[in-house]
């Protein structure tokens, strides 16, 4: 099975972040804060509604917490600035944003009931038109974000590439165990990082979200077990 809305979706934010480049430096800082203050706002939206969609909060709970802690004992925010560093030495980038663009990009375009439910959902009935949907929302922010950042957002289409083709190929093998619970369990646990990102767009408090990420892992563990 041949991950299409992932492949769209990474095309669609090379293309937003190649235009994003273009405008770094001219884009008006008035317009660039604006745009991010209305991204951020929409993000804590979208945040609050996933994370409503709970079906049962003392897994979610348990499964941030515990995602948390496995996050900070394997350092991944850490090891992301590492792999983000790496980039940019191999495109020889004086960039000061770059690392900070990848990780940020790569967050916003991972997390997210779309990227979720749109994998699944091209994995399980073959239909990927949530993320066709999803590509022509992140190419407009990867706009945004790469005329802030630079040129570090255009390479947030490889975690995004990896991350949703291979939920999408997970489902297509293990379409049986997705339940509607257990997706809402997943989305709801997606809504609860999401809102960290609205925080950070926001500058309301930055929150160390590459290291909740296990999260999404020991939702789905415990929801099989428990739910």
């Amino acid at each position: 099975m041949i991950p299409t809305g992932s492949l769209v979706n990474a095309a669609a934010i090379i293309a937003g972040s190649l235009l994003g480049v273009l405008l770094h430096g001219r884009f008006p800082d008035r317009f660039r804060t604006i745009v991010f203050q209305g991204l951020g706002l929409c993000v804590l939206l979208i945040g609050i509604q996933m994370a409503l969609k709970v079906e049962n909060i003392l897994i979610v709970i348990f499964s941030v917490l515990l995602g948390g802690i496995i996050g900070e004992l394997l350092d991944l925010e850490g090891l992301f600035e590492r792999l983000a560093g790496r980039f940019k030495k191999m495109m020889r980038s004086k960039d000061t944003g770059f690392t900070d663009g990848l990780i940020t990009a790569s967050l916003i375009f991972c997390i997210g009931a779309m990227a979720i439910v749109g994998s699944f959902d091209e994995g399980i009935r073959g239909d990927a038109t949530v993320l066709y949907t999803k590509s022509i929302l992140d190419g407009f922010a990867a706009v945004a974000l790469a005329s802030t950042y630079g040129l570090g957002v255009l390479f947030s289409f490889l975690p995004v590439l990896l991350y949703q083709g291979g939920l999408t190929l997970f489902a297509g093998f293990f379409q049986q165990h997705f339940t509607p619970q257990l997706i809402a369990q997943l989305t709801s646990t997606g809504g609860m990082l999401i809102l960290g990102i609205g925080f950070t767009l926001l500058d309301i408090k930055r929150v160390k979200l590459s290291n909740l990420l296990p999260s999404l892992l020991v939702v789905v563990v415990l929801t099989l077990f428990f739910g």
